[in-house]
């Protein structure tokens, strides 16, 4: 017998400035961890309430203008966090 390979899906996330949708690899998770810090994760992987962004200036601009980054992790996000965002999707463009 011949043994059938599927591929394995691609989790999917919106992203909070834009609405739309992509692969969670292609987006930054902000994360707020059950100690209520507010760090970002580049694996994905750490245990705590994520929020994800495109790599996108536009989106990030918009995110924070909304308030849709603190909306989704439920507290507020320092200067600090949105200045590491910026030089994020600096480097990704």
């Amino acid at each position: 017998m011949s043994e059938i390979k599927r591929e394995k899906a691609q989790p999917i996330r919106r992203c909070t400035g834009c609405g739309e949708h992509f692969p969670k690899k292609t987006l930054v998770r902000v994360l707020r961890t059950p100690d209520g810090e507010i760090i970002l994760d580049p694996t994905g992987k750490k245990s705590g309430r994520g929020a994800y962004i495109c790599k996108s200036r536009e989106c990030l601009v918009r995110a924070r203008k909304s308030g849709r980054i603190e909306q989704s992790l439920g507290c507020s996000v320092s200067a600090e966090i949105y200045a590491v965002l910026e030089k994020n999707v600096e480097n990704a463009d």
